[in-house]
This record gives structure tokens, sequence and C-alpha cells, in this order.
């Protein structure tokens, strides 16, 4: 094992359950269900009274894993389906006909689950552009969202400006004050550095269309997180750097890599959720550790509510 990474587990925080809850559990929609990981991710969501499953896929599969899980699923709806398409396609249905909150995905491929999703026949689409957003969790500290990891690969100026707005909406909806970064590799807008010049761009548009939010750009990853970089280099009086808690990075590589050196070299808990749609989306795994798994749900719940 290398010595840089993590012994500690991530752990979904109380705080984020508490927040999560209300009266009435949210309805999702699990994409073929037949897979234990579904079938756990179900049960950690109903016994944290957040979720109520609807169970889309191979019925007798289902209620055989369920039942190995010690999971009583006589109370919630099973709706049967064969193969991937079919159960991606059925479960995207309830959610754009209004009878589920959350579409999540279980034991199929992920260019299948999101065809389905994406189909105009589900109803999902709302004219916004998808997006992905991790949400880095560590105890009782200031979460840290981070978009986008998983969905765009290059996304353009306009669409960081989307994911900049969502970013700050999650963070208000988490009851914190956003304070956003935008990722580069230096903290002067070097020509020869495009999301260094970009990271300008973004900064002064989210500073004259954002209200009541904190932001600056470029910067790298020191001045993002280390307040005795932020004091070496002269920027103490930035609002954002050295305490970002939102991080708009410019391309898919350096978010993926982003998000994963803070699970494996920090034992952050990464839940995530994709946006923009008529429902939030879970791109759930099966290498998923349990507590990213419900702190997705918990997320889904608020972004759903909100």
């Amino acid at each position: 094992m290398s010595q840089f990474l993590s012994n500690e587990k991530p752990a979904c925080p109380g705080w984020l359950l508490s927040l999560a809850k209300a009266d009435q559990p949210i309805r999702v929609a699990i994409a073929r269900a037949s897979a234990a990981s579904s079938i756990e991710a179900a049960k950690e969501g109903v016994e944290a009274g957040l979720v109520e499953p609807i169970f889309v896929g191979e019925c007798d599969e289902i209620r055989r894993l369920a039942d190995q899980a010690g999971f009583d699923i006589s109370a919630f709806e099973l709706v049967d389906a064969t193969g991937e398409e079919e159960a991606g396609a059925k479960a995207a249905h309830l959610c754009g006909a209004g009878d589920a909150d959350v579409l999540m995905k279980g034991q199929l491929h992920t260019d299948v689950f999101m065809k389905a999703a994406l189909n105009r026949d589900a109803g999902l689409r709302t004219g916004n552009r998808l997006l992905h957003q991790f949400v880095m969790l560590k105890g009782d500290q200031d979460p840290v969202v981070i978009s986008d990891a998983a969905v765009n690969v290059a996304p353009d100026l306009e669409t960081r400006q989307e994911a900049t707005s969502a970013v700050v909406k999650m963070l208000r909806l988490l009851g914190r004050s956003p304070r956003v970064a935008f990722l580069s590799a230096t903290e002067s807008p070097l020509p020869a550095v495009p999301s260094a010049i970009e990271g300008r761009e973004l900064c002064d548009w989210a500073k004259s269309s954002i209200k009541e939010a904190a932001f600056s750009g470029p910067l790298a990853m020191d001045l993002i997180f280390s307040a005795e970089a932020v004091a070496v280099k002269g920027l103490s009086d930035d609002p954002v750097a050295g305490q970002a808690n939102g991080i708009i990075v410019p391309e898919i590589v350096s978010g993926n890599a982003l998000f994963k050196a803070m699970v494996y070299m920090a034992g952050a808990c990464a839940g995530g959720l994709v946006i923009g749609g008529k429902v939030p989306i879970l791109l759930t795994s099966r290498a998923d550790p349990p507590a990213a798994r419900l702190a997705s749900m918990a997320l889904s719940a608020i972004w759903a509510r909100g």
C-alpha cells in the first residue's frame, strides 16, 4: 500500500442525513435493481428514513437478493423488466411521468442507463445541460462541491457557467456560504495556460451575475486549500483562496483526479449526482462504498426538494 493512501474509512456525516430527512421519503426508481449493491443501497436509504425505493428489473431475482440481505421489501413497488434496456427505459419513464423523484443506476451499463434517461420519450429532458457534481464530505468540516468529474468531458464556458450556478445552489441548500474557485495550474491568467484565461473570464462573469457568493480564479490547487500558500503568495485578502468550498474544474480529467485524490488520500466521502434533468440522477457504482451511496441519496433528496 502506498504511503500516500489514507486508511480512513469514508463516512456519511450525520448532519447531511438530518438535513435530508423529511416527513415524506423521496421515491427512488432503481433501474435494474437485481444486484446486491442496489439492494444494499436501498436498504440503507430506507433505514435512514430517506427513500421509498421502486425496484425495476427481474422481480424474482430482486426478491431473492432482498431476502438474502434480510430486507423486507413487501411494502415497496416492484416493476418487472427483463434486461438492461427495458429496465432503464421503465425506470426513466416512472420519473418522467412524475411517479418517482430520483432515477438511480442499478445493474446496467452507464451508457445504456444514460441513453434511457436521455430518450425524449422518457420525459426527463428540460432543455438544460446535464451536469455532474461530487460533494466531498468529511465529518463536520465544510463540504467541497466539485463540478464536473463524470459527465462533461471538455465543457465550454457556457456549460461551466451553468455548473457554477449549480454549485452555488447546492452549497446554499447545504446551508453554506458559497466560496467558489476556478481551478487552473496558476493564479495568473497566462496566455499559455488556456484554463487560466478561462478561469479569469468565468470569475468575472460570476462576480457580475451571481449575488451573495464569493468567487476567485484562476487558482492553483495550493491556493484553493492552503492558508499557508495563500499567505506566502500574498492573497490573504482573497475571499476564496485557502477556504474554497466549491471548485469548477476545466475538464473531466482534473475533476476526476481531484475527487479520487480526496477519497483515496484524504478519506473523504464522495456523494454524487447528475442534475439538469426533471429529476436528479444517481450514477452509483458497485465499487462505491456504502457511505458514498447513502450520501448520494441524501443529496438527491435535498436537491429534489430544493
